[in-house]
């Protein structure tokens, strides 16, 4: 169960809803906006998953009732107007019922940003485990894979000392690029020692949590 929240601070709206914000608490994406009344809300603190409140139905509904993706959630926030909630949640597939990771991915105009960091990490991850399993001929991962985790380790530990040159000397896109290489090379380590981003954020979310 959830740490309660009063729930008497939330400003319903005059249909007895509040809009409810669903994060992915790994990546920090928005992964839905949905709808909730009193008791989705308090079905949420009970049961640890996403509730909400269907308008088009009228009825209360879980996530993963009938496609099997549930979500985990993790906390529930309350906003500073206290009139919309967020819900921090491990997603166990798609939120959308498309079928893709987040209902918000039509984009309007081209977009110059990028993903969130955690979402970046993600990717590449997965892509990682893909070559690992398919071997791809000219695949720099099926190479190091064959290669076996001692010749990964190695160039972990490379790349950590290219990232210390790097550092010292005044030009930010070498840091960079470099880091970048340190990043990928740690996680495929990962990848062959079956840990997975989201494992390491809680580890890191469990130590520096305020």
């Amino acid at each position: 169960m959830l740490s309660r929240m009063n729930l008497d601070e939330v400003r319903f709206g005059a249909d007895g809803l509040v809009p409810v914000v669903v994060q992915d608490a790994h990546t920090g994406r928005v992964l839905t906006l949905a709808y909730a009344n009193r008791e989705a809300l308090e079905e949420t603190l009970r049961t640890g998953r996403s509730t909400f409140f269907s308008r088009s139905r009228q009825a209360l509904w879980v996530k993963g009732q009938t496609s099997g993706y549930t979500q985990e959630v993790l906390e529930v926030l309350l906003d500073c107007d206290q009139d919309a909630v967020l819900y921090r949640v491990v997603p166990h597939g798609p939120a959308c019922h498309t079928g893709a990771e987040s209902c918000f991915h039509h984009p309007l105009g081209e977009s110059t940003s990028h993903p969130p960091l955690g979402e970046v990490l993600e990717r590449v991850y997965q892509t990682i485990l893909e070559r690992i399993s398919s071997l791809p001929e000219g695949s720099y991962v099926a190479k190091l894979h064959q290669a076996g985790l001692d010749r990964i380790l190695k160039k972990v530990g490379e790349e950590a000392g290219e990232v210390i040159i790097a550092a010292k000397n005044p030009e930010k896109e070498a840091l960079l690029w470099e880091a970048a290489d340190l990043v990928f090379h740690l996680l495929l380590a990962l990848a062959e020692r079956g840990v997975a981003p989201s494992d390491l954020a809680q580890t890191l979310w469990r130590r520096h949590r305020p």
